[in-house]
């Protein structure tokens, strides 16, 4: 298990390596900083006097490492848009996004697991084929489709939800929620709504159809022969094989709501780091986008490890395989 884990720990730290320098490499060709920095009125002299200030006049690969050493230690530089460091820009903004994948993860998990279940133990009944339909709403629709029709229905025809924003928030020990105020909560239904509709589909789609292999199996059958009841058979049986296979993708389908909140968050202005971003494109701010892509990558591959950990430590036939292996 220690060598396993070690071993998952180096290839992180490898994947990371090599997306931030995709990503870095990638921030050259969204244009000049420089030219969003400096007005009509600029000369020569100001333009080189700027880029060295900011290290732009250094080499790709002094700027690469630069940037790597600096956010070792939590400094992603200083915002050329708003002339604030990054880390306390992110900081701000991190409370919005993070309340929001939360709940859209939850609703995800949750929904996702109980319909699974359901469309997969009354898979020929009028209630399943009805999820089933419906499930392929929220695979086919676009996100930013499914909030702008949910905006239309419940804030422009029915004025029962805020459009936009993220509520009346209040601050807990440095940390802005909105879950402690009625406008806060109204808030994130919709944006909750479209981002985890997606992901919530995937999860059931992918439950009903372990669940449908598993209750196939010759212990299966053995246990409806020897008279357990079927809610024994299903739940303590059944369900319990179901999920090994499946927390390996819906690991990762939680972890891709935080780096999709993107076009949730400017559908409905959510004021968190998708947004950021996005505006962070706009005025070509280098360190943010940079900040914000390695941050994604670092909750995607430590996401992809704990799985991985999860899936080691549940199913024993990986550490039959380690054993067998090593001797």
């Amino acid at each position: 298990m220690l060598a396993y884990t070690i071993r998952r720990i180096a290839q992180s730290i490898f994947v990371l390596f090599v997306v931030g320098l995709v990503a870095f490499s990638m921030f050259r060709f969204v244009g000049d900083p420089v030219d969003n920095m400096l007005g009509q009125e600029r000369t020569q002299e100001d333009v080189e006097r700027l880029r060295e200030q900011l290290g732009l006049d250094q080499p790709f690969i002094v700027q690469y490492f630069r940037f790597l050493e600096q956010a070792a230690q939590g400094n992603f530089g200083l915002s050329y848009r708003q002339g604030r460091p990054v880390a306390e820009i992110l900081l701000e903004r991190a409370p919005a996004t993070l309340e929001l994948a939360f709940v859209s993860g939850m609703m995800a998990l949750a929904g996702g697991i109980a319909l699974g279940i359901f469309t997969a133990i009354r898979r020929r009944g009028f209630g399943a084929n009805v999820v089933m339909t419906l499930s392929l709403i929220g695979v086919s629709l676009p996100t930013f489709l499914i909030g702008i029709l949910l905006i239309y229905l419940f804030s422009v025809e029915l004025g029962w939800l805020p459009s936009f924003g993220r509520g009346e928030v209040v601050e807990v020990g440095g940390w802005t929620t909105g879950f402690l105020t009625a406008s806060g909560l109204k808030a994130l239904i919709l944006p909750s709504i479209t981002l985890g509709l997606y992901q919530m589909t995937l999860i059931m789609r992918l439950v009903r159809t372990e669940m449908l292999e598993v209750l196939r199996m010759d212990y299966i059958r053995f246990a409806r022969a020897r008279g357990l009841r079927e809610k024994s058979i299903n739940f303590r049986h059944a369900l319990k094989n179901t999920l090994v296979p499946v927390i390996t993708i819906t690991g990762l389908q939680l972890g891709s709501i935080i780096a999709f909140a993107i076009i949730t968050e400017t559908v409905f202005q959510w004021p968190g780091v998708g947004l950021l971003f996005i505006n962070a494109i706009q005025f070509v701010d280098i360190p943010v986008m940079a900040a914000y892509l390695m941050l994604i990558s670092v909750m995607f591959v430590g996401i992809n490890l704990i799985v991985d950990m999860l899936y080691f430590a549940i199913d024993p036939r990986l550490r039959a395989d380690r054993t067998s292996g090593g001797h």
